[in-house]
């Protein structure tokens, strides 16, 4: 052969096993994915004493692609096995013997000593690369001595707000008894009740001895008799076990009355609809245990939308005495909104006019809209029970210039509104305080240092004073409007401060209450604005004030007199 064709038969030889090398190193089979399956369940084992075992249940376990052994794990008061002989709360599953055929796992519930009621717990099934399997069991320990046992494990019970005298919905837990020879007997504290058939409820029940080693539902309801937190406690007594406490607890909130009044009324100018409705409707009849009274106003845009700007509004009733309606509480409307932000809307406290907001009433709602769009207002009230701190009020009207925005007081300018007053106090009463309402218009100048005009925007302290002497002060600061929760009045300027008042939010209430009754006297009352002089180049300043004198006393009493 010559050298030539030695040299190529090498070359050939050579590539052929390159070919061959290439060829067996490769390997185009799937990656490995191993799989852990359990055929079969594990029903709820029965009652098991402590420190006993019950009966074993089965299951299969199988494997497919398994790279490692099965890793077996009991939580506490469960064990498992292989061969229903030897237990443990751990084992392994040889890998071989579940890729070849099935494993049997053996499953039983083995309370430990304290291990008393329903026990929950899981059986994890583990093996490298493959997602674990778990198996949820449960059983009921029983004890070996006398005892009661609440089955769930609750060691308190927490009930819902519920009004006085009325009662909550009922929790239901579930009692046992182990090794008793006498009666379960259970009891509630005050403001709590009991019952074995959720019908009947009383302060104590009793579950027999027929009955009392096998589980028995208890139902409990909370029945507050007085306002606020009331903490008690469920005892479950025997004779042979110790006893066993449940802490309970709930609120109680007072019975309230809610009286629907204008409902959606549609307040707009224009387009047949008005700036303000007035109607009767028939109110609460016995304050004699009402405590208080609240007045919400809720606002809601009709279709087209609100009134783009933020004006003023207010709530009155008439008095039928005199003939003149009563501010019962003004708020300034959101700009473009309504202000379902508010779960009720505005609130007001209202119970200085209970001797007027009872049977038959009648009621104003007022908004100075100048569009056809407006509100759709809904005004309620709660009635409140509750001790009331006098049982009988009266309330006169000092001054009211609060017709709309501009029908106030002018300020900074002579005028001949009269803010001087004489209030006569009657003889029996215990306590007599001013109600004052007060908010500001306009952009007078000149302009604050910090380029505020009046009275809108300039923070002012105003005076009450009392027979000449600065008795009460109001001071007509910011309130913090860009933190108003109806903050969806976009694009209106409702985030600056104004004086005393926010857009979209209620003008306060000032108390303003003296130090002693007042009984039998009369004394002059003067409102003093802070002093400041317009220059008459950026229009007009108004207050828009409303002032009331309210007494109240223990026996019937009479309005106070007010003379001009």
């Amino acid at each position: 052969m010559s050298k030539f064709t030695s040299r190529c038969l090498a070359m050939l030889c050579i590539a052929f096993s390159f070919l061959l090398v290439t060829n067996c190193g490769g390997d185009d089979s799937a990656p490995a994915n191993p799989q852990i399956s359990i055929n079969g369940t594990v029903n709820a084992f029965g009652g098991v004493d402590v420190l006993s075992h019950s009966e074993a249940q089965t299951v299969e376990i199988n494997g497919s692609e398994l790279v490692g052994d099965i890793s077996v794990s009991a939580t506490a008061n469960f064990q498992v096995s292989l061969d229903g002989t030897s237990y443990s709360s751990q084992l392994s599953i040889a890998t071989e013997s579940v890729l070849s055929g099935s494993a049997v796992l053996y499953i039983r519930f083995s309370p430990l000593v304290n291990s008393i009621g329903i026990q929950t717990g899981t059986i994890t099934l583990s093996s490298a690369q493959a997602d674990n399997k778990t198996i949820s069991v449960n059983g009921l320990g029983l004890s070996i001595e006398p005892v009661i046992t609440i089955e769930s494990g609750e060691t308190s019970l927490q009930f819902d707000n519920t009004a006085m005298m009325q009662h909550s919905d009922s929790k239901i837990i579930s009692v046992r008894g182990n090794n008793l020879e006498s009666q379960i007997q259970i009891s509630v504290s005050e403001g709590y009740e009991v019952s074995l058939d959720n019908t009947n409820y009383s302060s104590s029940v009793v579950i027999n001895i027929d009955n009392a080693n096998s589980s028995n539902p208890v139902y409990v309801r909370f029945v507050p008799n007085m306002v606020g937190q009331i903490s008690g406690v469920l005892s479950l007594q025997n004779t042979d076990a110790v006893t066993v406490e449940l802490n309970l607890s709930g609120e109680g909130t007072p019975v309230v009355h809610n009286y629907i009044t204008f409902n959606s009324e549609r307040l707009a100018f224009g387009g047949g609809y008005n700036q303000g409705a007035a109607q009767t409707f028939n109110l609460h009849s016995d304050l004699s245990n009402i405590g208080t009274i609240n007045m919400y106003v809720q606002l809601r845009c009709p279709t087209g939308g609100c009134d783009e700007w933020d004006v003023y509004a207010n709530v009155q009733v008439k008095d039928v005495a005199s003939g003149e309606w009563y501010e019962l509480g003004r708020y300034i409307t959101p700009y473009w909104n309504d202000n379902s932000q508010l779960e009720r809307g505005f609130v007001f406290d209202v119970t200085d006019f209970k001797s007027l907001l009872t049977g038959a009433a009648e009621l104003r709602i007022f908004t100075e809209c100048w569009n056809d769009r407006g509100y759709e207002v809904t005004l309620d009230f709660d009635y409140i029970e509750g001790t009331p701190d006098y049982p009988y009020y009266a309330v006169s009207r000092v001054m009211q210039y609060n017709g709309n925005s501009l029908a106030g007081v002018p300020y900074g300018v002579a005028h001949s509104f009269d803010l001087n007053k004489n209030i006569a106090v009657p003889a029996n009463s215990e306590n007599t305080h001013l109600r004052t309402v007060i908010s500001g218009w306009g952009h007078a100048t000149p302009n604050d240092s910090d380029g505020r005009p009046c009275a809108e925007w300039c923070y002012r302290t105003h005076d009450v004073l009392i027979n000449g002497n600065q008795e009460f002060q109001h001071d007509l600061a910011p309130l913090g409007c860009a933190s108003n929760p109806v903050n969806n009045q976009e694009p209106g300027n409702w985030e600056p401060d104004r004086a005393g008042w926010c857009p979209g939010m209620e003008v306060p209430i000032r108390i303003d209450e003296f130090a002693t009754a007042m009984a039998g006297t009369s004394f002059d009352f003067e409102y003093d604005f802070e002093d400041w002089t317009s220059n008459g180049e950026g229009g007009n300043a108004f207050y828009a004030i409303s002032t009331y004198v309210v007494v109240k006393s223990n026996t019937p009493i009479e309005k106070p007199i007010v003379t001009e």
